[in-house]
């Protein structure tokens, strides 16, 4: 076994409990997707900012997990592949994120058309409505607040913003613009893939903007928990790399002691050796 398979499988021991949790909190998500959303109270005079017309968003979900999640994992291995730095894969590829779409029940700007499909209103005693539209398209209609296109998008390729900062170096003090062009791209598609949900009236601006620091502030946390400031002089590895050079160079350190009291005591051996065969002559 090469010392990277080894360092490999020490690495994956170490953090079984992080892919546990990881795991677990994707059954939850894909749990969250299958309960009904909290219905907020939508009166007849609410709906003067919920008639947008209703039609398929440019980015479809499936697409979401496609730029948000896979395009950077791929990034991550083309770096991997290069270095063969198990320390800096593993960690990079430890990203998670979720929404509180079910909690609010925030309707969409286009719920009009989804609760009433046929044009033709109809509210309870309390004022509150009375969808007859199609039940999944009516579930989703309560999904608005934040934009889950939004947070995934700024959660994966903020972090591989992050990332690529490190490794390219944008903040060596050079100021190299192009660098810095590289790491803004993420950002900007993330950017404009909120501007679609809201092109496409799915979302209102401010579930848009919620959702961008929601996964702003997850793709950030998770970087800085693994990796150093990008600024510093060890920014471009994650700190589990520099703990292992640490160890490794201790036990080179430890190993160089013991071979230096070995040849001492060997010398010393020797002496009291010639000192007898002195005396017994």
């Amino acid at each position: 076994m090469s010392i990277s398979e080894r360092e490999g499988s020490k690495l994956a021991v170490a953090h079984k409990h992080d892919w546990v949790i990881l795991v677990v909190l994707m059954a939850i998500d894909g749990f969250l997707n299958l309960i009904e959303p909290f219905h907020r109270y939508v009166g007849e005079d609410m709906m003067t900012d919920l008639k947008y017309p209703f039609h398929e968003d440019t980015i479809p979900m499936w697409a979401v997990p496609i730029f948000a999640i896979v395009i950077p994992i791929l990034t991550f291995g083309a770096f991997y592949m290069k270095r063969k730095d198990v320390y800096d894969f593993h960690h990079a590829v430890l990203v998670i994120t979720d929404s509180i779409k079910d909690a609010v029940g925030r309707p969409r700007p286009n719920f009009y058309w989804r609760c009433f499909p046929d044009d033709s209103p109809e509210y309870d005693d309390f004022g509150d409505v009375v969808c007859h539209g199609i039940p999944k398209i009516i579930k989703e209609g309560y999904k608005s607040f934040p934009s889950g296109h939004t947070s995934w998008s700024f959660a994966g390729l903020g972090f591989l913003a992050w990332y690529l900062s490190g490794k390219i170096r944008v903040f060596d003090g050079r100021g190299h613009v192009a660098k810095l062009c590289i790491v803004l791209v993420p950002l900007l598609f993330a950017a404009l893939v909120g501007v679609s949900r809201v092109d496409d009236y799915w979302h209102h601006w401010t579930d848009v903007f919620a959702g961008a620091l929601i996964g702003l502030t997850v793709s950030t946390t998770c970087y800085l928990l693994l990796f150093p400031l990008p600024y510093r002089e060890q920014g471009w590895a994650p700190h589990a790399y520099f703990q292992m050079m640490e160890d490794r160079e201790t036990r080179s350190e430890k190993t160089d002691d013991h071979l230096e009291l070995q040849s001492i005591d060997m010398e010393r051996e020797s002496t009291n050796n010639d000192t007898r065969a002195l005396r017994e002559l």
